[in-house]
């Protein structure tokens, strides 16, 4: 069963967030991962979404989201992320 890494995100430096965005890609096909939302034109229809920043991941799997997530290569990438940026995470088994 698939899983999903899905951020919500406000991005604080631009300028240095574009490392994040340059180097995460390859550390998420390494896990098999597929973007199938980066950003792009939203529009909130309901609720509250505060970070007008969205992305979603596919992963195969749980487990390998999960690996994925807490893994090495992607530490010092995902640091980059956070300092950049402020923003939640989850990630979610789904269809």
């Amino acid at each position: 069963m698939s899983a999903y890494a899905i951020f919500q995100i406000n991005i604080t430096n631009e300028k240095n967030y574009k490392n994040y965005v340059t180097s995460v890609s390859s550390i998420v096909k390494k896990f098999n991962g597929e973007y199938l939302v980066r950003g792009g034109k939203s529009e909130v229809v309901e609720g509250r979404w505060e970070y007008p920043r969205t992305v979603i991941v596919r992963f195969p799997d749980y487990e390998t989201a999960i690996k994925w997530y807490n893994s090495e290569e992607y530490a010092p990438i995902k640091l980059i992320r956070e300092t950049n940026s402020k923003g939640n995470c989850i990630i979610v088994e789904g269809v």
